[in-house]
């Protein structure tokens, strides 16, 4: 390493040297940091547990319940009420129970039946680092409705997945006394490491009373982090738990109609093409061993996955879409290698996707686990040919390993692209995450990529370090180098600069507020700043300043302001909506921005925002409102309305860009519901429609009826006129699991 970051200051004399010094970190000031402790053993259950959510079996009396501990609003205050939680075990599955006592039953909060929504209502959960490899876990949770919620959290709590699901059961009853829950959690559906029928997990078990924004843990977890931080995860053993290796199948069939605008033959009409859509596939998931899982997939549909967001873009670069797509959100964690600003070696949006346009996928495999010490993930799709668009095959492998200490790990990942022509992109990565001392990490991060023409060797890398404290209370900070080539170009990842070196740097101050206040968390020290360089001559491209203060109140709410200084240096121009241009030539600008957020325990809450100041020679002013209504808990509604008023008043130019976005979630109960997605965004002239009906007989068999529709907002002066609708499709799918 140390050899790369001497190239790298001989190639770029501007980099600070505080890179070097992060390399020499490892060796010199490196020291183990563990902070023992001894493991729970949890009770092998010989008796039949009947999941009612009552938890009244003998075998439930006989254990004791954990110590909880207050985590907010107040750390380690008096909890207002009496929570028993316990966890058991037998051959085949993970059992917890909570008795979530309370005085005043009908304050219990329920607003929502539908999966994965919970912020606002009552909820038990626990977190299991599964692996007890202190930085991955899987977290289940459900509220007083029996809703079910499961997520992937990596990277010891800085990144998650809340798209994973996974197959578990719950049961839940309400009563003058509160309310009451069983989980039952398959050993089929976690992976973990067995050494002879001894497993050692993390455990972090947790209640939330919604209505005085109040949660209770254990073990004793101090505010410096979120509780979703697997190191911090009290470890358990089970025993008499082996591998085993169940094989589900399920398969889909799809059929309805597609209704596509195209025009005449003489080019002068549009008119709807309507084609039959129909299809059928198969998805397998087979569990190699207890910590390694084989899936494949024949020719996948993703008709059900939400549509993205409409956004406005109002930088120069291209805009950035997350994952939905189901299959590829399992251990998704696994195959993360992020830079900065988004950069990424693999994101698998490439897959399948091209201009927004779907492209069909044939089939592929994924296998995630762990093999020995070793973490593995391997990815191979193949897409079929699509009119212009040849068929293409994508892999990645990624291995990592914990090194040093528990806390930290190094890895590698390779990335392949082919398509049938003989075209390829080859993309390799080194990375590792190290926990130096006490709170402070160090990152490193090398990725380069190969393509048929030859370039120079940093030409086709990049680079980070970043030295972090990883805290939210007290003070932390970050400082973070990295670097572009010009030919850096990750065929399966996404990067939106070029040939740049960034400099980046923050520091925070966070007072945690003792009792007797209506105030939890005060930031008011919050500085950070960048400075983007071009490679080729070393002139700033980019740079900021920014000045932030925060408000967190022990009701939820939060508020914030921020005072941002802005320098762009435009060598050519460039477009912006509503035929808006901007000359190049070099820009400071100062703009104030501020939020506030209502608490979100209340039934009916908004949360606001704004920002005014300059935008290049112009001004910009954004605004922008959320209200949430959650009407009963079997509906709820979700509005956003953002606008942008840009003008350039000494080239009389400028522009109004409106997004709104309505949300409505129903549900009948836990089987029956009903997502319906409508938008607006005048920057593009679309409205858009996606309405998903959801009828789920059982965990892994749905049915699914879905419509989606883009609309033309704005059709005068078009030569040919275009139809009002973009497109029009009807879908119904549905999909059946079962298993040997």
């Amino acid at each position: 390493m140390e050899c790369i970051l001497n190239a790298l200051n001989e190639k770029m004399g501007y980099l600070p040297k505080f890179t070097m010094a992060c390399g020499i970190l490892i060796l010199v000031f490196f020291v183990s940091a563990t902070n023992a402790q001894d493991p729970l053993p949890l009770t092998y259950l010989a008796e039949a547990i009947l999941i009612d959510g009552l938890s009244d079996e003998p075998g439930w009396q006989r254990i004791e319940p954990l110590p909880m501990i207050m985590y907010k609003p107040t750390y380690e205050g008096e909890p207002t009420e009496r929570t028993e939680i316990r966890i058991a075990y037998d051959k085949d599955y993970l059992y917890c129970s909570a008795r979530c006592y309370d005085t005043d039953p009908s304050g219990v909060r329920v607003n929502s039946l539908y999966r994965d929504r919970s912020s606002k209502d009552d909820k038990f959960g626990i977190i299991l680092d599964t692996f007890n490899d202190k930085k991955s876990a899987l977290s289940f949770w459900t509220t007083p409705a029996g809703i079910r919620g499961d997520e992937a959290i990596f990277n010891d709590g800085k990144s998650d997945n809340k798209n994973w699901d996974t197959y578990w059961d719950v049961a839940t009853v309400q009563n003058e006394k509160g309310w009451f829950v069983e989980m039952r959690i398959p050993f089929s559906s976690l992976s973990f490491q067995d050494e002879g029928g001894t497993v050692v997990m993390g455990l972090i078990a947790y209640r939330n009373i919604a209505r005085r924004n109040e949660r209770v843990v254990f073990p004793n977890l101090s505010p410096e982090r979120g509780i979703d931080t697997p190191s911090r995860a009290h470890p358990i053993v089970l025993n008499q738990v082996y591998s085993q290796k169940p094989v589900y199948f399920t398969p889909y069939i799809i059929g309805g109609l597609e209704q596509t605008p195209t025009l005449n033959d003489t080019k002068t009409t549009y008119h709807l093409e309507n084609a039959l859509a129909r299809n059928v596939g198969l998805d397998i998931k087979y569990n190699v061993t207890s910590n390694l899982t084989l899936d494949t997939t024949l020719n996948p549909d993703f008709a059900q996955a939400e549509a993205d967001d409409q956004q406005v873009n109002l930088s120069r670069f291209s805009l950035f879409f997350p994952e939905k797509r189901q299959f590829f959100q399992e251990r998704s964690g696994i195959f993360a290698f992020n830079f900065i600003d988004r950069a990424r070696l693999f994101h698998s949006r490439r897959i399948g996707i091209r201009a927004d346009e779907q492209i069909p996928i044939i089939g592929g495999a994924r296998l995630v686990g762990r093999i020995g010490d070793w973490d593995l993930g391997f990815l191979d799709m193949q897409t079929a040919r699509k009119e212009d668009v040849p068929s293409e095959n994508f892999a990645v492998l990624r291995l990592r390993r914990q090194v040093l200490n528990p806390y930290s790990y190094a890895g590698v990942m390779a990335t392949n692209r082919m398509d049938e022509e003989g075209n390829r992109n080859f993309a390799y990565g080194v990375d590792s995450i190290l926990r130096l001392f006490g709170k402070e990490y160090l990152t490193l991060k090398w990725g380069q990529t190969f393509e048929e023409q030859a370039s120079n060797f940093f030409d086709t890398a990049m680079f980070l370090a970043e030295l972090t404290r990883r805290t939210d209370v007290g003070f932390d900070y970050e400082l973070v180098a990295a670097r572009r080539g010009k030919d850096f170009s990750p065929g399966l990842g996404y990067t939106k600069r070029k040939d740049f070196t960034q400099l980046q740097w923050g520091a925070r101050y966070d007072w945690l507020m003792k009792k007797g206040t209506s105030i939890r968390k005060v930031s008011p020290l919050q500085f950070k700043g960048f400075v983007v360089l071009r490679n080729e001559d070393n002139s700033v491209e980019s740079a900021q300043l920014d000045y932030d203060m925060d408000l967190e109140w022990k009701s939820g709410a939060v508020a914030t302001l921020d005072l941002q200084m802005d320098y762009e240096d435009l060598t050519e121009e460039e477009d912006f909506p509503k035929n808006t241009v901007v000359p190049a030539g070099s820009y400071t600008t100062f703009e104030a921005k501020g939020k506030f957020d209502m608490p979100s325990k209340k039934l009916f809450r908004t949360d606001f925002n704004w920002s005014f100041g300059g935008f290049f020679d112009g001004w910009r002013l954004e605004c922008g409102v959320k209200p949430t209504w959650n009407v009963s808990r079997h509906l709820e509604m979700i509005s956003e309305y953002e606008v942008n008023v840009v003008r350039f008043p000494e080239r009389s130019q400028g522009f109004n860009a409106h997004v709104a976005r309505l949300r409505t979630r129903a549900a009948l109960n836990t089987h029956l519901s009903l997502n319906a997605f409508v938008q607006y965004n005048s920057a593009n002239d679309r409205f858009s429609t996606n309405i998903r009906f959801r009828y789920n007989f059982r965990e892994g068999s749905d049915l699914w009826l879905v419509y989606n529709e883009n609309l033309n907002t704005d059709r005068e002066d078009k030569v040919p006129r275009k139809l009002l609708t973009r497109g029009r499709t009807v879908l119904l799918k549905y999909t059946n699991t079962f298993g040997t």
